[in-house]
């Protein structure tokens, strides 16, 4: 998910699990990192600090990890995941887990019953909400970007090729046989996929009734007027307008009256939880420290506080996440001069100190330097060469290697082996204060080579929904972009990404705009593999492909430092990688 891709954060896929409190701590940092022990206590405002706003408010849009966020606390898919376990998602909206038959083409699942949205419709949840849900992620005013997880269903393709303005299709391979049960017609054996995919927020139920009104307007206007079935809801009072969210100001996160915690597995402890934007990070890091109710959101925490808090009296304040599935690099627009040029796009990532990128964003606390794009701890990882990857030249050493630069600038075709073309390159970064000492210390890097960069600054929002996601104007370098896996898959981690069919006119996650035909046929190949050790072979394979055709530097696996106040009891969900308000409580 960009979602930091992101999110991504920023990516992301899924949220929560069952437990009561605190535990789990790290011998290095405090906090829990998983499911909580103990006893929790129940009440209280939790304030978290944004940088920046999300990037859509509505759960069938949003696809950046802090949003996702949002999504997981407010509304319920059809499987989710909970803190402890990255890796098996389980039931939510659903009443069990799927079945699934017809050789891996046909996918039907139960709905919970007494599951109800919040008000100002109160009715109980059905099978036509989820079609319906899936469904307006065709209408061109919603664009939900998770489409090519249910590319196989028959209908979709036509659904994507006739998608009008303001009118929501009608897919024939979702059916609702009963009021409690939904089923999946695949044109392939891709029920894993699909059923993966069930776990992102654009399986939240959704009421025709009710959002379609919303979803005539462009854009649609159903994320400030949405209903919820989560244990929280965006604060409405009662009617049809999300007065709790002010765009770039706030976000207020007020207990769901419809919501029964019989049905949900969530604990929902805090009362209410309120997400204050516009946040500098290093402001509202010493906010945190030093005050009550609080914890850091979408922001990385500076370098100083990272070094000051992990070896002072604070340490216990400061909780680290175990590997996010987050990859984080420099992409190039590959259709665009001379980074159309394998040999360019080697040259640049041979060149790159890639430790004195991570040095800017935090240091070691933030990650690793990669060798090639399956973060560790994901399915493929191994496969695809593990700590050490495919071994190329040009990934080889951290620190950089001019010798191996320029010989590959010679192949390029210039014989002094560095750029001399007289061009400036524009590059638009996330003006975030980590996020933008990370592009800083990249420009210098380019330098090396001869090439000029023209840094410019937009918040994380714009730079994505703008532009670097906006093939048509996109800038030759969009150097603060990321992926954090949509689920437990290496298929989300480089589909999405890395597939030429991927490329859209907006919400394009491919952010280098490969399109290498012997790649796409790889993934087409494996996205049909059924068994476990078969996909992880397959899509490790495609990573050390994608790996060699450089489509950017790429610099970190991430890790997530996250500061908590001292009555914070905070748990971090291991699938987000970030926390779990329906799970983190006030001490």
């Amino acid at each position: 998910m960009t979602k930091q891709l992101c999110v991504a954060a920023l990516c992301a896929a899924a949220v929560v699990a069952a437990g009561c409190g605190g535990g789990n701590k790290s011998s290095s940092v405090g906090g829990s990192t998983g499911a909580p022990t103990g006893k929790a206590k129940t009440g209280g405002n939790l304030t978290v600090l944004y940088n920046s706003d999300v990037d859509f408010i509505d759960p069938g849009v949003t696809y950046y990890q802090y949003g996702f966020n949002v999504a997981y606390m407010t509304q319920r898919p059809l499987f989710s995941y909970k803190p402890e376990d990255a890796t098996n998602a389980v039931p939510d909206l659903a009443a069990g887990p799927a079945k699934i038959s017809n050789g891996g083409k046909t996918v039907t699942i139960k709905i919970r019953k007494g599951i109800r949205f919040s008000p100002p419709v109160n009715r109980e949840v059905t099978s036509a909400d989820v079609k319906y849900a899936l469904e307006r992620g065709y209408n061109p005013n919603v664009a939900g970007e998770y489409l090519a997880y249910f590319a196989d269903v028959k209908g979709a393709a036509a659904a994507t090729k006739g998608a009008k303005p303001g009118k929501t299709p009608n897919i024939a391979g979702i059916e609702t046989p009963g009021r409690s049960t939904i089923r999946f017609q695949l044109e392939r054996p891709r029920a894993a996929i699909v059923v993966g995919a069930l776990s992102l927020p654009a399986s939240a139920p959704v009421p025709r009734d009710y959002a379609e009104k919303y979803d005539k307007q462009k854009p649609s206007q159903y994320g400030s007027h949405q209903v919820a079935t989560g244990p929280y809801m965006i604060q409405n009072n009662g009617k049809a307008n999300a007065s709790g969210y002010s765009p770039g100001k706030f976000i207020k996160l007020v207990r769901n009256p419809s919501w029964k915690r019989s049905t949900d597995y969530k604990p929902a402890y805090l009362d209410s939880i309120t997400i204050e934007e516009g946040v500098d990070p290093d402001v509202g890091s010493r906010r945190i420290l030093n005050g009550q109710g609080m914890a850091n959101g979408d922001f990385q925490l500076p370098p100083q506080i990272i070094k000051t808090v992990s070896t002072g009296t604070k340490k216990k304040q400061l909780v680290v996440t175990p590997p996010t599935g987050r990859f984080r690099y420099i992409a190039f627009d590959v259709r665009k001069k001379p980074f159309d040029n394998i040999n360019v796009r080697k040259a640049i990532a041979a060149a790159f100190d890639r430790t004195a990128l991570r040095q800017a964003f935090g240091g070691p606390a933030t990650g690793d330097i990669p060798t090639h794009f399956i973060p560790p701890g994901q399915p493929g990882f191994d496969e695809a060469g593990g700590t050490s990857g495919p071994g190329f030249d040009f990934m080889k050493n951290p620190a950089g290697d001019m010798d191996v630069a320029t010989a590959y600038m010679k192949k390029a075709g210039f014989p002094s082996g560095k750029y001399t073309g007289g061009k400036t390159f524009l590059a638009i970064g996330d003006s975030a204060t980590q996020q933008r000492r990370v592009v800083e210390a990249a420009q210098a890097q380019f330098a090396k080579l001869g090439f000029k960069v023209d840094l410019r600054f937009v918040k994380r929002q714009t730079m994505y929904t703008k532009y670097c996601q906006v093939p048509a104007d996109q800038p030759p370098i969009c150097p603060s972009v990321g992926w954090l896996k949509d689920f437990a898959d290496p298929e989300t981690i480089l589909d999405l990404t890395f597939n030429g069919k991927n490329i859209l006119k907006s919400g394009n996650s491919n952010f280098a705009n490969l399109n290498d035909p012997k790649i796409n046929a790889a993934m087409h190949k494996a996205e049909v593999i059924t068994d476990r050790a078969g996909r992880d072979k397959a899509w490790g394979e495609i990573d050390n492909m994608v790996t060699a055709q450089a489509p950017g530097v790429l610099w970190l696996w991430d890790r997530q430092p996250n500061l908590e106040s001292t009555n914070v009891n905070g748990v971090i969900n291991k699938s987000l990688a970030t926390w779990d308000f329906s799970y983190t409580s006030l001490k």
